[in-house]
Formats: structure tokens, C-alpha cells, sequence
């Protein structure tokens, strides 16, 4: 039987390819343990070149659906399909806890309350045509009033993870090496997984991505650089503008592609800050209001250069076409709103209290943590399994440190969610010590 008859493809792309062969393996058209036909092979019977197939082939491996073993030929090892493989590891475990630090959310009772703008909306909001501006006329306004730099273009989108969705879906190719930072938000490098492509690792300190490891990523011909410029999740380090612009003068005159991705927004402490004070023809800046306003509202801004923003609004069309104006409307409402603004300050303040209590005991324990941030902080541990173990003894769930690392790293890390934690301080930073030293060979203590 040719291969052509078992994949049934209609892109003649490598994604279109591993794509294919995903849905082959799904329906069980492959199964586990399958062997499949040397690249050449394939490449022949599709009228495909071997470059082609080979790029598919490592999309394939890289998502863990196939497996290469030299002159034992390629062989079918799973059923998956991309999707939040990483994001499910990290909060794995966590419905029976009497304490849960494991989910990065905001806490619903420092969020905005929301009576008042949806009362407004049916005076200001737009209910009408589908050729309407996509971005409301006041929401641009008042984003350009505290955007860190002056903006080519703006654009809204249904939260975050879909503005860099389309980002990656619309400016780069499988295939393609990004850098990210080093730890990184587990469904970023889901994402990139389920799109192909390669991720370089950059070495982050207490400033941001080290400027060697920018230019160690320059010099592997990344095609794009994903930073999270303040509250990085999971450390909480803030790019300092210093930094950021040592960081500009490594990456000019190379064509590299700048996002970034500002999710904790207005509950940050840190002053908003972005590489497009020195690159803006090449930045795509996000900003979420997910955790400042409410995951609900599914809206975050984006801002870039027209040659950049407008194939991404372009893509939009086929899709949802737009972000609701009726949202757009309650967004301006709550950034208006007196009240509305004093709760997002008091809420940055409180988030910036609950993380000072359990770094300054953790401190005094001696087990320092970066980052000065955000909603969580990157718990250093002897070993992960026996101190995740530890923690699920005293009710409480965290998030395991190894699906955010990029690199090889000899370190273990719990995400600890600070911003979920009210009061009990001193004694969860007695739990967290203790998990901290708890190693395989001794259990849970």
C-alpha cells in the first residue's frame, strides 16, 4: 500500500504534512509501533521533497508523535495530538487540596467590580455592524494614554494567548527557531509545539533574558524573541530598562521579530516598559487585562507597526473577525471609572503585600527567591516529586517547575501563586521551607 493512501493530504506544506499524518495516527489509520517508509520513500510517493518530509518528520518528533531510531527507521510511538501538554503537567493533582498555589489565576476578590460598566454599556457600546471599526475609538484612546511607547498601530484581541496565537500563526513558519525565556509559561511553549517549531533557551538573572544568551540567540538565526517585559511568569523578574535597551542594541540590524507579552498589566508594581522605545518597527507589544479587570473579559491590546498588525487583522476576518465592541465598551468603563481604578491600585498593592510575606519569611529561612513581581514565585527545591509529595501532605497543591523549562536545568523549582494567598503567610512559608529540603529518599516530613 503506497503512503498516499494512508495520509490524506491536502497541504503540500510540512505542516500540512504533519498535520496529515497526526490525523492518520488519531483515526487509527496508524497505529502505535507503526513503522513508516524511509523519508525518501514518503517523499516519492507524495511527489514531495525530502526536506519536506524531513521538516514534518521533526514537527512530528518534537510533539512526541513519532520516534526516530537511526537504522531502525521511524516508528508511530503515540495517539496525541498538539494541544496543552506542558500546561496539564504543571497543574496536575490539584482538585482535593484544601490550599491550591498551583494555578497563576488572579483572586476573584481583588478583581473590579463589574455592575456599574455593564450598566453603563447599553448607552456607549456599540450593537451594530460587522464593517464597524474592530477597536473601539474611546479603548484606543485611553490605551494610548500609559502604552510605554508610541505605537504605529493598536489592535484588541480575545485575551493573550490569542494574540500570540495569531502572532505565530500569521509571522512565523514551522520549522522556525524562537527564543523564549528560560523558565517559560508552559502553554507559550505548547503553542510553538503545536505550530512546529524550535525553542532556543535564553538565560534569564535577576534584569531579564541575559544580553549573552540574546545574542547567543541572534547568532542560532532565531526568527523570533517572545519576552515577558515586567512579573514574568513564573519568577516575577522585571526587565529593567537597562536591560531592555542593551537588549535593542543586541538585536539591531538583525531581522528578528520582538513580542511581547505584559499579562500581568496593571497589577504589576513595575512601570510598563517595552523594547519598541528602540525597535518599534519590529515590536509587537501585548498587554492583558485578564488578571487586572477579570479572565471573563477575555481582552487583551496589542500594539506594532501597520505592517505588521494588519495581516494579523486580516487573518481575523476568517475567523472571529473582530473582539466584542460590548467588551471593548466595559473595558472603557472600568478605565474610566474612579472606583474602578482605585480597586485595580488597591489590588496591586494587596498582590504586591501577599508576595513581600512569603519572600521576606522564605528569606529569613534562607531560601531566597528572584524576581520582585506578580502573582507567584519560582520556589527553589532539592527535588520536585518528593517536594510537590510534601506540600500535597499539608493540603496544599503548587505547580511542578519542570514542563516551564526550556534548558537543561540541574535546578528544581516549584510555581508557588502568591496572589491566591490572603493571610496564613508565616505558615505556609514554614510548608514551603520544608518542601524545599525534602528529597526522594526522605518523603514527606
Amino acid at each position: 500500500m503506497s503512503f498516499r493512501a494512508v495520509v490524506d493530504l491536502q497541504d503540500y506544506s510540512s505542516r500540512g504534512l504533519a498535520l496529515a499524518l497526526s490525523e492518520a495516527v488519531g483515526d487509527g489509520r496508524l497505529r502505535k509501533g507503526d513503522r513508516l517508509p524511509p523519508i525518501r520513500t514518503v517523499a516519492s510517493d507524495l511527489q514531495l521533497s525530502p526536506t519536506t518530509v524531513s521538516a514534518a518528520w521533526s514537527m512530528l518528533a518534537r510533539r512526541g508523535v513519532i520516534r526516530t531510531d537511526g537504522r531502525r527507521g521511524t516508528t508511530v510511538t503515540a495517539l496525541g495530538a498538539p494541544g496543552p501538554t506542558r500546561y496539564r503537567r504543571a497543574l496536575r493533582g490539584r482538585a482535593t487540596f484544601s490550599l491550591d498555589v498551583s494555578t497563576g489565576v488572579p483572586d476573584p476578590q481583588l478583581l473590579p467590580l463589574l455592575d456599574a460598566a455593564l450598566r453603563a454599556v447599553p448607552h456607549s457600546g456599540s450593537r451594530g455592524s460587522y464593517l464597524d471599526d474592530p477597536v473601539l475609538p474611546q479603548l484606543r484612546e485611553v490605551l494610548r494614554g500609559d502604552w510605554p511607547y508610541d505605537a504605529e498601530q493598536l489592535t484588541v484581541t480575545d485575551g493573550a494567548m490569542d494574540a500570540l496565537d495569531l502572532i505565530v500563526a500569521v509571522h512565523l513558519e514551522p520549522g522556525d527557531t524562537v527564543a523564549v525565556e528560560h523558565p517559560c509559561f508552559p502553554p507559550m511553549l505548547d503553542l510553538l509545539d503545536a505550530y512546529g517549531m524550535r525553542s532556543f533557551g535564553l538565560a534569564m538573572d535577576a534584569h531579564g533574558p541575559t544580553v549573552e544568551s540574546v545574542r547567543a540567540a541572534v547568532r542560532r538565526r532565531v526568527t523570533a524573541i517572545f519576552l515577558q517585559p515586567r512579573a514574568h511568569n513564573p519568577t516575577g523578574v522585571c526587565l529593567t530598562a537597562e536591560r531592555a535597551a542593551a537588549i535593542a542594541a543586541a538585536l539591531a540590524g538583525f531581522d528578528v521579530l520582538v513580542v511581547e507579552d505584559d499579562s500581568a498589566g496593571a497589577i504589576a508594581s513595575a512601570a510598563p516598559l517595552s523594547l519598541g522605545r528602540w525597535l518599534p518597527e519590529r515590536v509587537l507589544h501585548i498587554r492583558s487585562f485578564s488578571k487586572s479587570h477579570g479572565p471573563d473579559l477575555r481582552l487583551a491590546a496589542m500594539s506594532g507597526p501597520a505592517a505588521r498588525i494588519d495581516p494579523i487583522s486580516e487573518r481575523r476576518l476568517l475567523g472571529q473577525g473582530w473582539t466584542s465592541r460590548l467588551l471593548q465598551a466595559v473595558l472603557v468603563e472600568l478605565l474610566n471609572d474612579d472606583a474602578a481604578v482605585w480597586q485595580v491600585d488597591a489590588a496591586r498593592r494587596e498582590y504586591a503585600r501577599r508576595r513581600s510575606a512569603l519572600v521576606g519569611g522564605l528569606a529569613e529561612a534562607g531560601v531566597p527567591v528572584t524576581g520582585t513581581d506578580g502573582l507567584n514565585i519560582w520556589l527553589p527545591v532539592q527535588d520536585e516529586a518528593a517536594a510537590l509529595v510534601h506540600l500535597a501532605g499539608r493540603g496544599i497543591a503548587a505547580a511542578a517547575g519542570s514542563p516551564f523549562h526550556v534548558l537543561a536545568d540541574d535546578h528544581a523549582h516549584l510555581r508557588i501563586t502568591t496572589g491566591l494567598v490572603r493571610d496564613g503567610h508565616e505558615r505556609l512559608v514554614h510548608d514551603l521551607v520544608d518542601a524545599a529540603g525534602a528529597s526522594a529518599w526522605a518523603g514527606p516530613r
